[in-house]
Protein backbone atom coordinates (compact mmCIF):
# COMPACT_ATOMS: atom_id res chain seq x y z
CA UNK A 1 0.00 0.00 0.00
CA UNK A 2 1.57 3.37 -1.04
CA UNK A 3 -0.51 5.76 0.90
CA UNK A 4 -0.90 5.20 5.02
CA UNK A 5 -3.87 7.23 6.46
CA UNK A 6 -3.41 7.66 10.23
CA UNK A 7 -5.91 5.68 11.63
CA UNK A 8 -4.01 2.52 9.46
CA UNK A 9 -0.66 2.67 10.65
CA UNK A 10 -1.29 -0.30 12.92
CA UNK A 11 -2.21 -2.51 9.51
CA UNK A 12 0.14 -1.56 7.73
CA UNK A 13 2.91 -2.58 10.64
CA UNK A 14 1.11 -5.80 10.64
CA UNK A 15 1.19 -5.95 6.78
CA UNK A 16 5.00 -5.05 6.99
CA UNK A 17 5.66 -7.75 9.37
CA UNK A 18 3.73 -10.25 6.97
CA UNK A 19 6.43 -9.30 3.82
CA UNK A 20 9.23 -9.52 6.29
CA UNK A 21 8.18 -13.67 7.37
CA UNK A 22 7.26 -13.87 3.27
CA UNK A 23 11.00 -13.08 2.54
CA UNK A 24 12.32 -15.27 5.25
CA UNK A 25 10.11 -18.16 3.98
CA UNK A 26 8.50 -18.16 7.83
CA UNK A 27 4.82 -19.73 7.27
CA UNK A 28 4.22 -20.44 10.91
CA UNK A 29 4.63 -16.60 11.51
CA UNK A 30 3.11 -15.34 8.76
CA UNK A 31 0.01 -17.78 9.59
CA UNK A 32 -0.04 -16.09 12.82
CA UNK A 33 0.48 -12.76 11.60
CA UNK A 34 -2.30 -12.78 9.06
CA UNK A 35 -5.30 -13.63 11.56
CA UNK A 36 -3.45 -10.40 13.49
CA UNK A 37 -3.83 -8.49 10.51
CA UNK A 38 -7.42 -9.86 10.32
CA UNK A 39 -8.77 -9.13 13.31
CA UNK A 40 -6.96 -5.28 13.32
CA UNK A 41 -8.80 -4.91 10.19
CA UNK A 42 -11.95 -5.73 11.69
CA UNK A 43 -11.53 -3.40 14.64
CA UNK A 44 -10.60 -0.76 12.77
CA UNK A 45 -12.97 -0.46 9.97
CA UNK A 46 -15.77 -2.00 12.66
CA UNK A 47 -15.09 1.29 14.23
CA UNK A 48 -14.63 4.39 11.99
CA UNK A 49 -15.77 7.70 12.23
CA UNK A 50 -17.70 9.46 9.13
CA UNK A 51 -14.56 11.95 8.62
CA UNK A 52 -12.35 8.63 8.53
CA UNK A 53 -14.72 7.39 5.82
CA UNK A 54 -14.15 10.45 4.21
CA UNK A 55 -10.81 9.67 3.90
CA UNK A 56 -11.02 6.20 2.92
CA UNK A 57 -13.32 7.54 -0.22
CA UNK A 58 -10.44 10.13 -1.03
CA UNK A 59 -7.85 7.73 -0.80
CA UNK A 60 -5.24 8.01 -3.46
CA UNK A 61 -4.96 4.06 -3.88
CA UNK A 62 -8.65 3.73 -4.27
CA UNK A 63 -9.44 2.25 -7.33
CA UNK A 64 -10.80 4.60 -9.97
CA UNK A 65 -13.13 3.86 -13.12
CA UNK A 66 -10.69 3.06 -15.44
CA UNK A 67 -9.09 0.74 -13.12
CA UNK A 68 -12.87 -1.22 -12.74
CA UNK A 69 -13.24 -0.61 -16.09
CA UNK A 70 -9.86 -2.64 -16.24
CA UNK A 71 -11.06 -5.23 -14.33
CA UNK A 72 -14.58 -5.85 -15.21
CA UNK A 73 -15.13 -4.75 -18.79
CA UNK A 74 -13.91 -7.42 -22.04
CA UNK A 75 -13.53 -6.09 -25.54
CA UNK A 76 -13.42 -2.58 -24.52
CA UNK A 77 -14.42 0.10 -27.07
CA UNK A 78 -14.34 4.12 -26.27
CA UNK A 79 -16.35 6.51 -27.26
CA UNK A 80 -15.36 9.87 -27.63
CA UNK A 81 -16.59 13.47 -27.94
CA UNK A 82 -19.75 14.98 -27.74
CA UNK A 83 -19.86 16.20 -31.36
CA UNK A 84 -20.22 20.05 -30.02
CA UNK A 85 -16.96 21.21 -28.76
CA UNK A 86 -14.27 18.68 -27.96
CA UNK A 87 -13.72 15.13 -26.10
CA UNK A 88 -13.64 15.37 -22.20
CA UNK A 89 -10.98 13.03 -20.40
CA UNK A 90 -13.01 13.24 -17.14
CA UNK A 91 -16.06 11.60 -18.41
CA UNK A 92 -14.75 7.89 -19.93
CA UNK A 93 -17.71 6.21 -22.11
CA UNK A 94 -16.82 2.16 -23.01
CA UNK A 95 -18.93 -0.44 -24.74
CA UNK A 96 -17.68 -3.95 -23.82
CA UNK A 97 -19.13 -6.89 -22.17
CA UNK A 98 -19.17 -8.11 -18.16
CA UNK A 99 -19.06 -11.48 -18.41
CA UNK A 100 -21.16 -12.49 -21.84
CA UNK A 101 -23.43 -9.15 -20.93
CA UNK A 102 -22.93 -6.45 -23.76
CA UNK A 103 -23.25 -2.99 -21.24
CA UNK A 104 -21.77 0.92 -21.84
CA UNK A 105 -19.82 1.85 -18.93
CA UNK A 106 -20.01 5.70 -18.27
CA UNK A 107 -17.74 6.59 -15.44
CA UNK A 108 -15.97 9.99 -14.02
CA UNK A 109 -12.18 9.10 -13.90
CA UNK A 110 -9.39 11.36 -11.64
CA UNK A 111 -6.76 9.70 -12.86
CA UNK A 112 -3.18 9.32 -11.63
CA UNK A 113 0.48 11.52 -11.57
CA UNK A 114 0.40 14.68 -12.07
CA UNK A 115 0.42 14.85 -16.09
CA UNK A 116 -3.10 12.38 -16.25
CA UNK A 117 -4.70 14.13 -12.87
CA UNK A 118 -4.11 17.88 -15.31
CA UNK A 119 -5.57 15.76 -18.49
CA UNK A 120 -8.32 14.58 -16.40
CA UNK A 121 -9.17 17.36 -14.60
CA UNK A 122 -9.14 15.67 -11.50
CA UNK A 123 -12.29 14.01 -12.33
CA UNK A 124 -14.12 17.57 -12.62
CA UNK A 125 -16.23 17.28 -15.98
CA UNK A 126 -16.90 20.41 -18.17
CA UNK A 127 -20.51 20.20 -20.07
CA UNK A 128 -18.82 18.51 -22.60
CA UNK A 129 -18.40 15.86 -20.60
CA UNK A 130 -21.68 15.06 -19.77
CA UNK A 131 -22.64 15.89 -22.98
CA UNK A 132 -20.58 12.90 -24.50
CA UNK A 133 -22.05 11.23 -21.26
CA UNK A 134 -25.82 11.60 -22.56
CA UNK A 135 -24.78 10.66 -26.42
CA UNK A 136 -23.19 7.25 -25.52
CA UNK A 137 -26.70 7.05 -23.44
CA UNK A 138 -28.67 7.37 -26.34
CA UNK A 139 -26.51 5.42 -28.47
CA UNK A 140 -27.07 2.33 -25.67
CA UNK A 141 -30.82 2.97 -25.51
CA UNK A 142 -30.50 2.71 -29.61
CA UNK A 143 -29.22 -0.62 -29.06
CA UNK A 144 -31.14 -1.52 -25.98
CA UNK A 145 -28.14 -1.63 -23.94
CA UNK A 146 -27.55 -1.33 -20.38
CA UNK A 147 -25.72 0.68 -18.50
CA UNK A 148 -23.51 1.05 -15.66
CA UNK A 149 -22.53 4.06 -14.27
CA UNK A 150 -19.49 4.98 -12.41
CA UNK A 151 -19.58 8.35 -10.30
CA UNK A 152 -16.37 9.52 -8.15
CA UNK A 153 -15.80 13.33 -8.77
CA UNK A 154 -15.42 16.34 -6.55
CA UNK A 155 -18.11 18.32 -8.31
CA UNK A 156 -18.68 19.83 -12.15
CA UNK A 157 -15.67 21.54 -12.99
CA UNK A 158 -16.99 25.32 -12.15
CA UNK A 159 -14.71 27.42 -13.99
CA UNK A 160 -15.91 30.54 -16.56
CA UNK A 161 -15.06 28.46 -19.97
CA UNK A 162 -17.10 25.45 -18.36
CA UNK A 163 -20.19 28.04 -17.07
CA UNK A 164 -20.06 30.20 -20.65
CA UNK A 165 -20.79 26.83 -21.98
CA UNK A 166 -23.38 25.70 -20.40
CA UNK A 167 -22.18 23.62 -16.91
CA UNK A 168 -25.75 24.10 -15.60
CA UNK A 169 -27.83 23.69 -18.72
CA UNK A 170 -25.80 20.46 -19.34
CA UNK A 171 -26.63 19.34 -15.92
CA UNK A 172 -30.10 19.53 -15.68
CA UNK A 173 -30.28 17.95 -19.39
CA UNK A 174 -29.09 14.70 -18.33
CA UNK A 175 -31.03 14.65 -15.17
CA UNK A 176 -34.04 15.25 -17.48
CA UNK A 177 -32.59 12.28 -20.26
CA UNK A 178 -31.33 9.85 -18.44
CA UNK A 179 -34.70 9.96 -15.98
CA UNK A 180 -36.64 8.60 -19.53
CA UNK A 181 -33.97 6.27 -20.97
CA UNK A 182 -35.73 3.04 -22.30
CA UNK A 183 -32.70 0.93 -21.39
CA UNK A 184 -31.72 -0.49 -17.89
CA UNK A 185 -29.75 2.09 -15.73
CA UNK A 186 -27.40 0.93 -12.92
CA UNK A 187 -25.04 3.90 -11.29
CA UNK A 188 -22.35 3.41 -8.18
CA UNK A 189 -20.64 5.78 -6.00
CA UNK A 190 -16.89 4.71 -6.44
CA UNK A 191 -15.33 7.32 -4.02
CA UNK A 192 -16.23 10.95 -4.13
CA UNK A 193 -20.23 12.02 -5.26
CA UNK A 194 -19.73 15.57 -5.33
CA UNK A 195 -23.33 17.70 -6.25
CA UNK A 196 -24.52 18.19 -9.41
CA UNK A 197 -21.23 16.81 -10.87
CA UNK A 198 -21.94 13.53 -9.33
CA UNK A 199 -25.86 13.93 -10.15
CA UNK A 200 -25.72 14.09 -13.57
CA UNK A 201 -24.63 10.02 -14.34
CA UNK A 202 -26.58 9.55 -11.32
CA UNK A 203 -30.00 9.17 -11.95
CA UNK A 204 -30.54 5.44 -12.78
CA UNK A 205 -33.44 2.42 -11.96
CA UNK A 206 -30.64 1.21 -8.97
CA UNK A 207 -28.34 3.82 -7.13
CA UNK A 208 -25.93 2.17 -4.91
CA UNK A 209 -22.81 3.29 -2.87
CA UNK A 210 -19.69 1.32 -2.13
CA UNK A 211 -19.34 0.73 1.58
CA UNK A 212 -16.48 3.52 2.29
CA UNK A 213 -18.27 6.16 -0.61
CA UNK A 214 -19.29 9.27 0.11
CA UNK A 215 -21.94 11.57 -1.95
CA UNK A 216 -22.68 15.16 -0.57
CA UNK A 217 -24.15 18.25 -2.24
CA UNK A 218 -21.07 20.25 -0.96
CA UNK A 219 -17.68 19.38 0.19
CA UNK A 220 -17.09 19.00 3.83
CA UNK A 221 -14.36 22.20 3.63
CA UNK A 222 -17.06 23.61 1.75
CA UNK A 223 -19.38 23.43 4.40
CA UNK A 224 -17.46 24.36 6.94
CA UNK A 225 -16.10 27.31 5.85
CA UNK A 226 -19.73 28.45 4.78
CA UNK A 227 -21.29 27.68 8.26
CA UNK A 228 -18.52 28.63 10.46
CA UNK A 229 -15.90 30.27 8.51
CA UNK A 230 -13.12 27.81 9.14
CA UNK A 231 -11.79 25.18 6.84
CA UNK A 232 -10.66 23.61 9.71
CA UNK A 233 -14.18 22.31 10.93
CA UNK A 234 -14.23 19.29 8.71
CA UNK A 235 -14.58 17.03 10.75
CA UNK A 236 -18.15 18.65 12.41
CA UNK A 237 -19.18 19.14 8.80
CA UNK A 238 -18.39 15.73 7.90
CA UNK A 239 -20.98 14.49 10.86
CA UNK A 240 -23.56 16.41 10.28
CA UNK A 241 -24.02 16.66 6.66
CA UNK A 242 -25.04 12.42 7.02
CA UNK A 243 -22.98 12.14 3.43
CA UNK A 244 -21.82 8.07 3.99
CA UNK A 245 -23.91 5.23 2.82
CA UNK A 246 -25.65 4.63 5.92
CA UNK A 247 -27.40 7.79 6.50
CA UNK A 248 -28.46 7.77 2.62
CA UNK A 249 -29.76 4.48 3.17
CA UNK A 250 -31.93 5.47 6.17
CA UNK A 251 -33.38 8.23 4.19
CA UNK A 252 -34.14 6.34 1.14
CA UNK A 253 -31.88 8.51 -1.17
CA UNK A 254 -29.83 5.43 -2.57
CA UNK A 255 -31.02 2.09 -3.05
CA UNK A 256 -28.00 -0.23 -2.10
CA UNK A 257 -24.97 -0.50 -0.17
CA UNK A 258 -22.20 -2.27 -1.80
CA UNK A 259 -20.07 -4.39 0.68
CA UNK A 260 -16.22 -4.10 -0.02
CA UNK A 261 -13.69 -6.20 1.00
CA UNK A 262 -12.52 -6.68 4.41
CA UNK A 263 -9.33 -4.79 3.90
CA UNK A 264 -10.79 -1.96 1.28
CA UNK A 265 -11.09 -1.53 -2.01
CA UNK A 266 -7.80 0.35 -1.85
CA UNK A 267 -5.94 -2.59 -0.89
CA UNK A 268 -8.06 -5.50 -2.91
CA UNK A 269 -8.97 -3.85 -5.97
CA UNK A 270 -10.11 -7.44 -7.90
CA UNK A 271 -12.51 -7.99 -4.76
CA UNK A 272 -14.24 -4.50 -5.19
CA UNK A 273 -14.25 -5.12 -9.04
CA UNK A 274 -15.77 -8.33 -8.21
CA UNK A 275 -18.56 -6.98 -5.86
CA UNK A 276 -19.17 -3.95 -8.68
CA UNK A 277 -19.61 -7.19 -10.89
CA UNK A 278 -22.24 -9.09 -8.87
CA UNK A 279 -24.23 -6.38 -8.03
CA UNK A 280 -24.50 -5.08 -11.38
CA UNK A 281 -25.72 -8.35 -13.07
CA UNK A 282 -28.25 -9.32 -10.13
CA UNK A 283 -29.69 -5.61 -10.02
CA UNK A 284 -29.97 -5.79 -14.09
CA UNK A 285 -31.79 -9.44 -13.77
CA UNK A 286 -34.08 -7.98 -11.29
CA UNK A 287 -35.05 -5.10 -13.52
CA UNK A 288 -35.23 -6.72 -17.07
CA UNK A 289 -37.53 -8.93 -15.26
CA UNK A 290 -39.90 -6.12 -14.61
CA UNK A 291 -41.97 -5.11 -16.92
CA UNK A 292 -42.27 -1.48 -15.23
CA UNK A 293 -39.05 -0.71 -14.46
CA UNK A 294 -39.41 2.55 -16.09
CA UNK A 295 -42.72 3.33 -14.31
CA UNK A 296 -40.67 2.63 -11.26
CA UNK A 297 -37.97 4.71 -11.77
CA UNK A 298 -40.19 7.55 -12.08
CA UNK A 299 -41.87 6.86 -8.99
CA UNK A 300 -38.55 6.34 -7.06
CA UNK A 301 -37.10 9.85 -8.28
CA UNK A 302 -40.97 11.48 -7.41
CA UNK A 303 -40.07 10.30 -3.42
CA UNK A 304 -36.56 11.90 -3.38
CA UNK A 305 -37.29 14.55 -0.55
CA UNK A 306 -40.49 13.61 0.69
CA UNK A 307 -41.51 13.93 4.04
CA UNK A 308 -44.55 13.23 6.39
CA UNK A 309 -45.47 14.85 9.81
CA UNK A 310 -43.72 11.49 11.00
CA UNK A 311 -40.54 11.87 8.70
CA UNK A 312 -39.13 10.82 5.56
CA UNK A 313 -41.78 8.73 3.67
Amino acid sequence: MATCLDFERQIKSIQDDIDMASMRGDTAAKEILQKDLEKELKKVYGNMSDYQKLQLARHPDRPYALDYIELLLKDAYEICGDRHFRDDKAIVCMIGRIDEQPVLVIGEEKGRGTKNKITRNFGMPNPEGYRKALKAAKLAEKFKLPILMLVDTAGAYPGIGAEERGQSEAIAKNLQEFAALRTPTISVVIGEGGSGGALAIAVADRLAMMQYSIFSVISPEGCAAILWNDPAKIESATKAMKITPDELKKAQLIDDIIPEPLSGAHRNREGAAQAIKQYFLSSLESIQSDKDYLQKRYEKIMRYGAFSESGIR
